[in-house]
């Protein structure tokens, strides 16, 4: 019988996930000329982590605030079943967190355009300044590792000791490593297969219905 006061939290990505288009790589697709792709080569590979990519690409971003966020309402994407899942989670008094590896402006953006702006998230942090110069900050890096900009494990850490349990749900390269410290995780994409490979148990998913189906059935709360 599931424990009537267990605190249950949810940490879930970003792009690829609640925004099925990765929008972090539409942006950078649309923005930055050819040089991204080695960069991006160079992080699917291994060789370099997320934060060094950004570092990296930062130089390479050419374009406004106002453009790029016209360009992310035109492009992005919700899962349509996230809206009635974040429902749900309140409903259950289960608590909801995005953590993103991606970049605060076009989370913030999509969020308030479908009402979500309620939702705490985590992510790196992209400085307009002027003559649309721009600069990237990482609030949420991981000092003793500096892989990602968005240390997920950290965040996932903070919060360990306030819940009874942690739900992560993903599907790209950065969610592998906080999706091995959860006690449950979705999975799809890159992250189905890692966790495949490494041994980490895990519920594949396609969409929120899923993961809000699964909730149910199982009574969780």
């Amino acid at each position: 019988m599931e424990n009537k006061n267990c605190r249950t939290l949810v940490l879930c990505d970003f792009d690829g996930t609640i925004c099925t288009v990765d929008m972090g790589n539409e942006i950078l697709n649309r923005f930055t000329g050819e040089g991204w792709n080695e960069i991006d080569r160079a992080y699917c590979a291994g060789e370099i982590g997320s934060r060094d990519a950004y570092s990296q690409i930062v130089s390479l971003l050419k374009g406004s605030k106002s453009q790029m966020l016209e360009f992310v309402g035109m492009s992005e994407k919700l899962d349509p079943h996230f809206p009635e899942f974040y429902a749900y989670c309140r409903e259950k008094r289960i608590d909801l967190k995005i953590v993103s590896d991606g970049l605060d402006f076009y989370i913030d953006a999509i969020l308030r355009k479908y009402n979500l702006q309620d939702i705490e998230y985590f992510s790196n942090v992209i400085v307009f300044q002027h003559g649309n110069a721009l600069s990237i900050r990482f609030p949420h890096v991981n000092i003793q590792c500096e892989q990602c900009g968005t240390c997920k494990s950290e965040v996932l850490k903070e919060y360990r000791q306030s819940y009874d349990r942690v739900i992560y749900i993903g599907n790209g390269y950065s969610d592998v490593c906080p999706a091995k410290d959860a006690d449950i995780v979705f999975a799809k994409d890159v992250l189905y297969e890692k966790c495949r490979q490494n041994g980490t148990a895990c519920v594949l998913y396609e969409n929120f219905y899923d993961i809000r189906t699964y909730l149910q059935k199982s009574g969780i709360s």
